[in-house]
């Protein structure tokens, strides 16, 4: 109808994308929404601050009285497929999605802090699929962890018409295998107690010697290096393997 405005609801819910640990790497429109919204929550394991959050630090302090930590029950102690990680995983994002929902029934705007971007492997998107059909929400995309990694190990990951896969060290062993031999460049995620295991699946895909490992890509302490040259199978949680493609070159 001409002449008739309409009122676009006002945003509540941001999944705010903090790219992989240099503050520098963050976006403009992510620095805007950490400084105006109304609570800022972050994913943590218990007793420790989040990575996310320390990354906020570059541009605004602690305020205890705005924020929302949201400790997790378990993390690496115990297998993701084990009941006693899912069942408690899952009650815990019901808990959190409520906990935020009074605040933004209130009317504040809550910004969850992500590493990398939201969207990729990110805790955020549990929230998401319980409070997205709810509030108005706008998710702020964040350089992911894989971009720092490949831009500091100096390793272009795609050439030409490579095909790259993104594959999580969770997967079986032959999986793992199958996948690695059927792609041209990869990235691995979620390594931690995986990597003796994908280990061996690079060597049986034959491409451990084109792997690199990357640790806390773009923070301190960062360490690349070859996986073939890593002497044991430690791997923290900011950890990959990349294996760069070798496709047409001009």
């Amino acid at each position: 109808m001409s002449g008739v405005s309409i009122e676009t609801p006002r945003t509540l819910l941001y999944g705010v994308g903090l790219g992989p640990g240099d503050p520098d790497y963050m976006t403009v429109r992510a620095r805007d929404i950490i400084l105006k919204a109304d609570r800022l929550v972050h994913f943590c394991k218990r007793g420790r601050r989040g990575n996310a959050r320390i990354t906020a630090d570059a541009i605004i302090a602690p305020d205890p009285g705005r924020e929302i930590e949201l400790a997790f029950p378990v993390t690496i102690e115990v297998p993701v497929e084990d009941e006693g990680y899912t069942g408690p995983i899952a009650a815990f994002y019901d808990e959190a999605a409520e906990q935020l929902a009074g605040e933004m029934a209130a009317g504040r705007s809550i910004a969850v802090l992500c590493d990398g971007d939201p969207f990729f492997y990110g805790s955020f998107m549990h929230l998401w699929r319980r409070l997205a059909h709810r509030f108005p929400t706008e998710v702020v995309p964040g350089v992911t962890g894989m971009a720092g990694a490949w831009a500091r190990a100096e390793a272009p990951i795609s050439w030409g018409d490579d095909v790259m896969t993104v594959v999580p060290g969770t997967l079986a062993e032959g999986e793992l295998t199958r996948r690695l031999a059927d792609t041209d460049a990869a990235v691995i995620m979620k390594l931690g107690r995986n990597l003796p295991k994908v280990r061996r699946a690079l060597q049986a895909a034959g491409l451990i010697n084109r792997a690199i490992y990357v640790e806390r890509a773009t923070m301190a302490g960062q360490v690349v290096t070859r996986l073939a040259e890593k002497p044991d199978d430690e791997a923290p949680y900011f950890s990959m393997i990349l294996v760069p493609g070798e496709g047409r070159r001009l």
